[in-house]
């Protein structure tokens, strides 16, 4: 016997031109008759919603929106960098007032911008991030103890975020295997003193066909803040270019999704097709009544390339420009590749003629083009190291948590980035010197894991002239016996996790003497040993 919920919408469908009278049919029908083989042929092929339900999700102010945010909330908040974040809700939150926060997101804005706001009034007692970066507050506040600080590599928190709004209580991932992540220890929180008050907890590993992963557990929030371009009534969001990054997954992931958005429409003006989040994630939209879109680093191309003035003349700049050349050498025609920032990123300038590559960079985007021409920067258009871009023919774009499905995938062909350290065995260190400078691991750790091949960028000497590759990494690592060669001013190595090191090219204006005496640990000297190629100017 059928339920009289059922009954109800099949007289609704089969009397569609009138819903109230459908309404009033089925409740005095019989169930015999509703479940009839005539009632139900006729009816079924006609299922349907028959009226749109009005559904209208727009709150007119974010203050409104954000006004049952309590003490000691969990606060999901979208954005990379700079780049789609939910400027009106956070300001709102900040006047709002509430307390003891703990905020979910990659990083936490600049220090008078974003959620650093939050941070100069005190509200946030815990950051869950993957990345420090140029916030002098943050990484201040974290040292003398006054914030917690939960680090996660961007691809873990991209999918710890994702699996939570997935109901998927934990998952395991290569990513961290045989670092701090896997060992715990971690500070979170420092004493005044600088000593450790709260330390991370290790996590449980396990093989699976032979390789070994460790366990992450997915993350849930009270409230998701985050930004779309537009909207409709019923929460229907699109987002625009690289703002999408984290604000998807964010949204999936909270008990209460908060939108602001540029444009709201009314239902049916969005093309189903285009629509990037359904609204059943969202709870509540405002039109945000201004934005800022400040950009970090405003990066134009100014047509100077090969011209006099843009030629390097600082020791430094010469020799970054040095290993960048030789590091394009590594580029093969048809590789995706994802270039750190730095050194790694200017190898592009010199991708050698007749080789066609797709750069990826990790908040989003596929196929990332040049820098833009004075006026036609666009603030939600950046790369991962927050410079603005452009796109190419081609070019694709997408959530956080796409971009590390394809890095963790093994999709990728080649990474390339920089290293504090590396050992004669290949474990890599390039993102903390515990208690005195924190960058976080952003996606390095993702990448280096992934099983694609990595290739190191370097000087070979740090500032005080004491070697960078050595026996055995003193600083916290990134990974693990990951990184396949090694480029620097003077040498370019290849490396082997049980052979170590091997010396295959060596810069013209030095010698494998000197290349002895500037390496901290012994190496081996290839019977093929030759001058260091480099790419074109």
């Amino acid at each position: 016997m059928w339920s009289r919920a059922v009954r109800q919408r099949l007289a609704i469908t089969r009397y569609s031109s009138n819903p109230q009278a459908a309404v009033f049919l089925s409740a005095s029908l019989s169930p015999a008759l509703v479940c009839s083989p005539r009632f139900v042929t006729a009816s079924a092929p006609r299922y349907s919603t028959a009226v749109v339900p009005n559904i209208n999700k727009v709150f007119a102010t974010a203050e409104e929106a954000v006004s049952d945010i309590k003490d000691g909330s969990t606060l999901l908040v979208g954005g990379f960098g700079l780049c789609g974040i939910p400027e009106n809700l956070i300001t709102a939150v900040r006047n709002k007032g509430s307390k003891q926060l703990t905020a979910v997101s990659n990083n936490c804005g600049v220090d008078d911008f974003g959620l650093g706001i939050l941070l100069q009034t005190r509200q946030l007692k815990r950051m869950i991030s993957s990345y420090v970066g140029e916030n002098a507050l943050f990484e201040k506040q974290y040292l003398g103890g006054e914030l917690e600080l939960e680090l996660t590599p961007q691809g873990t928190l991209a999918e710890r975020i994702r699996a939570g709004g997935a109901g998927i209580p934990a998952f395991y991932t290569p990513t961290g295997v045989g670092t701090f992540l896997e060992e715990g220890g971690f500070p979170i929180k420092y004493n005044a003193d600088g000593s450790v008050a709260i330390a991370s907890e290790a996590r449980e590993a396990r093989e699976f066909h032979g390789r070994k992963y460790i366990m992450e557990e997915a993350i849930r929030g009270d409230f998701a803040l985050v930004k779309a371009w537009k909207a409709d009534t019923r929460g229907n969001l699109v987002f625009k270019r690289t703002a999408r990054n984290f604000n998807p997954a964010m949204a999936t992931a909270a008990k209460v999704t908060i939108a602001e958005v540029e444009e709201v429409v009314d239902p049916g003006q969005l093309d189903p097709d285009a629509i990037h989040l359904p609204g059943i994630y969202v709870h509540r939209i405002i039109k945000g009544k201004s934005y800022e879109k400040r950009i970090e680093k405003l990066t134009l191309d100014r047509g100077q390339s090969g011209s006099k003035d843009s030629k390097p003349k600082k020791p430094a700049d010469i020799m970054r420009n040095k290993i960048a050349r030789r590091a394009a050498l590594e580029f093969q025609d048809g590789m995706y590749c994802n270039l750190g920032i730095g050194m790694p990123t200017l190898a592009s300038n010199y991708i050698p003629r007749g080789v066609t590559i797709e750069l990826q960079s990790e908040n989003g985007l596929l196929g990332m083009g040049p820098f833009p021409k004075p006026g036609r920067h666009d603030p939600d258009l950046i790369n991962a190291g927050k410079e603005t871009v452009t796109t190419l023919p081609g070019s694709s774009i997408f959530g956080s948590h796409d971009s590390f499905a394809m890095i963790r995938g093994a999709h990728m062909n080649l990474t390339i980035l920089g290293a504090m350290e590396v050992s004669a065995n290949g474990d890599l260190a390039n993102w903390v010197i515990p208690g005195k400078m924190v960058k976080g691991p952003g996606g390095a750790m993702d990448l280096t894991a992934s099983g694609s091949r990595v290739v190191v960028t370097m000087e070979h000497r740090a500032r005080d002239g004491s070697p960078k590759i050595i026996p055995k990494c003193t600083l916290p690592l990134t990974a693990r016996g990951s990184v396949h060669r090694i480029i620097t001013e003077l040498a370019v190595f290849d490396v082997d996790p049980k052979e170590g090191l091997t010396l295959i090219e060596v810069d013209s204006d030095s010698s494998v003497e000197e290349v002895t005496k500037a390496t901290g640990c012994p190496f081996k000297v290839s019977p093929n040993l030759k001058p260091i190629a480099y790419g074109d100017l």
